[in-house]
């Protein structure tokens, strides 16, 4: 009966765990690809590249397996490293809204005035 107890428990925890790697999944999707590079991290296509196969591992193999463990590493590199430094070169903001075309990485361009 205890058995049956903790694999509901581990159950529950790799649900949440899966929902996580796909919000970080997301997360890293609509981020700039320009973001990545200013702030010193690999590129987008990698981190992606990472987060899918991270995000799979995690719903295709049971969480007390090697492989899931370490995907599960990634979508913690990811939140704890690349995300923030995602944040402070965009300035919080994940996409980028509103805004016009003549916008510059440093605000509006004025054309020299």
């Amino acid at each position: 009966m205890l058995i049956y107890g903790f694999q509901n428990v581990l159950s529950w925890v790799q649900l949440a765990l899966n929902v996580y790697a796909a919000i970080m999944l997301v997360d890293a999707a609509v981020r700039r690809e320009d973001a990545y590079r200013a702030a010193g991290k690999q590129t987008k296509g990698m981190w992606l590249i990472f987060l899918v196969l991270a995000t799979a591992l995690l719903f295709l193999l049971p969480l007390m397996s090697f492989l899931p463990i370490i995907g599960l590493i990634a979508v913690i590199v990811y939140t704890v490293d690349v995300r923030p430094a995602l944040k402070a070169v965009t300035g919080g903001r994940g996409p980028r809204r509103g805004g016009s075309s003549s916008d510059g990485p440093y605000g509006p361009f004025n054309g020299g005035r």
